[in-house]
């Protein structure tokens, strides 16, 4: 599977911006979709996830740092696209993203174990 995420770019807090990432290589429908970030100095970390046929999606929730209510994600199989879109964006969203996909949900939507294939990442600067 390989799969190229694009739409990052710089915005001022507050604003908003959609990233997407297109998948290729195998049937996007049966993949679990995911989104992770990576900060300077930081580890990467969980943001969002999709279910295959998006039954049911999966934020960030931890308290003060939380992207449930202001982040969406989504999906268009027929595109083999899966979206992330971010409103009310403040300087802490600034990190490299990443889409990540996985053939099954055995360990959890939230942890990285579950995705075996990794984008390249795109970056988003939220500006103060």
């Amino acid at each position: 599977v390989q799969l190229q995420a694009s739409g990052g770019g710089l915005v001022q807090a507050g604003g908003s911006l959609r990233i997407s990432c297109t998948a290729s290589g195998r049937t996007f429908s049966g993949l679990v979709m995911g989104w992770f970030r990576q900060a300077p100095g930081k580890e990467r970390e969980f943001v969002a996830a999709i279910t295959e046929s998006a039954s049911r999606t999966y934020y960030r929730a931890l308290y003060g740092d939380s992207v449930r209510g202001r982040f969406a994600i989504s999906r268009d199989n027929a595109k083999n696209t899966v979206y992330l879109q971010m409103n009310r964006l403040n300087p802490v969203d600034t990190s490299v993203y990443y889409c990540a996909a996985g053939e099954s949900n055995s360990q959890g939507l939230g942890s990285d174990k579950t995705y075996a294939y990794w984008g390249q990442g795109t970056l988003v600067t939220v500006s103060s």
